[in-house]
């Protein structure tokens, strides 16, 4: 079984963004179907898509849902830093602080987990 870390650092203002993170959903969804171990971390801006992927009405809202289980978390001082702090604590995504403020990518790799990011 393989260990996958997905980072999410896309921003949500761009075609090209949304891209990226239904590339990312679309990448943790297969490997999850698999049965791979999978991590996704939502980062810098990419804490950004956790309010917007929560909204009902967002067309990858269904996607977001099949991989719930697979998000480790997202930044908490980058969701300080890009103002969706709040936004994130109202939904069941965990706010990771292990280092400085920061999700610790050193755990993942350390935890034999292959790090793509987004």
């Amino acid at each position: 079984m393989a260990k996958v870390g997905i980072v999410v650092l896309a921003d949500t203002e761009t075609h090209g963004d949304l891209g990226r993170i239904a590339n990312a959903l679309t990448a943790a969804r297969e490997l999850k179907e698999a049965g791979e171990e999978v991590a996704v971390v939502f980062d810098g801006a990419g804490t950004k898509w956790v309010p917007e992927l929560a909204n009902q009405d967002h067309r990858l809202h269904g996607d977001y849902e099949e991989i719930k289980d697979s998000i480790a978390g997202a930044c908490d001082y980058c969701a300080g830093a890009f103002g969706v702090k709040e936004k994130i604590k109202k939904t069941d995504v965990p706010l990771l602080k292990e280092y400085s403020g920061h999700p610790s990518l050193q755990r993942l790799v350390s935890g034999g987990y292959q790090v793509i990011t987004f």
